[in-house]
C-alpha cells in the first residue's frame, strides 16, 4: 500500500523533476501552473508546456557546450560581420553559406585572400552557426594542429586523434601559410585532412593563394595532392580587399587628429 505523502502536489513535482534533473521544468513548474489556472489550460497543454521549457532549455546548454568544445579562440557571430566591408564575392557567398548547406553535404569551403579581410571571422561566425544547428565543430590553427599531430605520434596515440579528427562535422583550419612547414608536417596534416575528404566539411583560412603553396610546404607533389584533395567539390572564396582592421586603425588615428 503506497504511503500519503505530506508534501504538496507542487513539492512533490518539484522534487521529482529535480531526481530526474529537469531543472528547467522545476524553475517554471510554479509559474506554469498558475498559467494554466488563470488560462484555463488543459492537463496536456500543462504538461507540453513544461516539457517545451525543459527541451528548449537542454537545447540551449548542448550549443553552449558544442561552442566550448570547439575552442574558438574567439566568439565572432555572423550578426557582427559588416558585411558592406566584406570583399564582394564573400559579401554573394554569404547568405548561401549561412544555410550551411555544404555541412550537410560534407563539402570544403577555402577562404583565401590578404589579412585583415574577414576570413577568420567567417570561419569562425559559421563554426558557430553549425554548433547552434547541431554539429560537431573544432576550430584550430594549422600550427596547432601541427603540434597536436607531432605530440600525439610521439605520445603513440595518433590513431586515436585520428579517429577523433575524422568524426568531426566541421574542422576549421586557421592561418594555413603563417608558418612553414618540413614534409614530415606537411605529410601528417595531408593524411589527417584526407580522412574528412567528401565526407565531413573542412573550412580553411590561407593569406595563400594555391600557387604559393610551395612557400610553406617543400614537396611540390604533397602540395599538388594536398591543393586536390581539399579543393575537391569545395567552394572557393577569394576574399582579397582592403584590410578591415587597417581600416579601422586608419580611422582611429584619423578621429585623434
Amino acid at each position: 500500500m503506497t504511503e500519503i505523502n505530506p508534501q504538496s502536489d507542487l513539492e512533490r513535482a518539484t522534487t521529482a523533476c529535480r531526481k530526474l534533473s529537469m531543472n528547467a521544468m522545476c524553475e517554471s513548474l510554479a509559474d506554469t501552473l498558475k498559467d494554466a489556472a488563470a488560462d484555463n489550460l488543459t492537463h496536456a497543454a500543462v504538461l507540453a508546456r513544461l516539457l517545451e521549457t525543459e527541451l528548449e532549455s537542454r537545447s540551449i546548454a548542448a550549443q553552449r557546450r558544442r561552442i566550448r568544445a570547439a575552442a574558438f579562440p574567439q566568439l565572432k557571430y555572423l550578426d557582427d560581420l559588416v558585411r558592406e566591408e566584406l570583399p564582394a564575392e564573400a559579401r554573394a557567398a554569404l547568405p548561401e553559406l549561412e544555410t550551411l548547406e555544404f555541412v550537410r553535404k560534407g563539402r570544403n569551403l577555402v577562404l583565401y585572400g590578404n589579412p585583415g579581410t574577414g576570413k577568420t571571422h567567417i570561419a569562425t561566425a559559421l563554426g558557430i552557426a553549425a554548433c547552434q544547428r547541431g554539429f560537431s565543430v573544432l576550430f584550430t590553427s594549422v600550427p596547432r594542429l601541427l603540434t597536436m599531430v607531432r605530440e600525439a605520434k610521439s605520445q603513440h596515440k595518433l590513431s586515436q586523434l585520428q579517429n577523433r579528427f575524422e568524426k568531426y562535422d566541421l574542422v576549421i583550419c586557421d592561418e594555413f601559410g603563417y608558418v612553414s612547414c618540413d614534409k614530415e608536417g606537411a605529410e601528417l596534416l595531408f593524411n589527417h585532412l584526407s580522412l574528412r575528404a567528401e565526407t565531413h566539411s573542412t573550412i580553411v583560412t590561407t593569406n595563400l593563394a594555391f600557387s604559393r603553396w610551395n612557400e610553406i610546404i617543400p614537396d611540390k607533389v604533397l602540395v599538388n595532392a594536398l591543393v586536390d584533395r581539399l579543393t575537391h567539390k569545395a567552394r572557393i572564396i577569394n576574399m582579397t580587399g582592403t584590410s578591415y582592421r587597417l581600416k579601422q586603425t586608419q580611422q582611429m588615428i584619423k578621429n585623434q587628429i
